[in-house]
């Protein structure tokens, strides 16, 4: 579940992780914070399309929505599926190993095919990072508290 979470932040940052973009050393930062919040309206309606379903069935679902919505949906769905052949590919060489260690060599193997590999370690332990304090402040709690904790402190680190 952590590696998956992981590969999605790391290969599909652009469109389901847009907050994380700084449009300020774009190129066009008009055209960025457009693209931004485009992305975040998109994942928005795929979210709420998606509600209430079980996590794979959540996860194809949000898929579907998301290339529906792209400007080339063909392209879309060959980029989550070259996503998932990464993800595949990663696994298998890192079968052999277990907890951290594993993370990071799915991190590196999953970078290793990314079209900038060392802007995607960067972004990679930054996810990594920010996981690890919402882990940290949340981990007395459990069940629905533990939920609100999590959806509180990703607003907190957003800012």
């Amino acid at each position: 579940m952590r590696l998956l979470a992981l590969a999605g932040a790391v290969l599909f940052s652009g469109a389901l992780h847009a907050q994380g973009i700084d449009c300020a050393k774009a190129k066009d930062p008009k055209a960025c914070e457009s693209r931004v919040a485009k992305a975040k309206e998109a994942h928005s309606k795929a979210l709420k399309a998606c509600e209430g379903k079980a996590e794979g069935e959540r996860r194809e679902c949000i898929r579907r929505e998301m290339c529906a919505q792209a400007r080339d949906p063909k392209a879309c769905e060959q980029q989550f599926s070259k996503g998932k052949a990464a993800v595949a590919k990663a696994s298998k060489a890192c079968d052999t190993k277990q907890g951290e260690e594993r993370a990071a060599c799915m991190r590196r193997e999953i970078c290793a095919q990314a079209k900038d590999p060392k802007q995607c370690e960067v972004h990679a332990k930054e996810v990594q990072t920010r996981r690890e304090k919402i882990r940290e402040a949340c981990k007395d709690k459990q069940a629905d508290e533990r939920r609100a904790c999590i959806r509180a402190e990703r607003e907190k680190l957003k800012s």
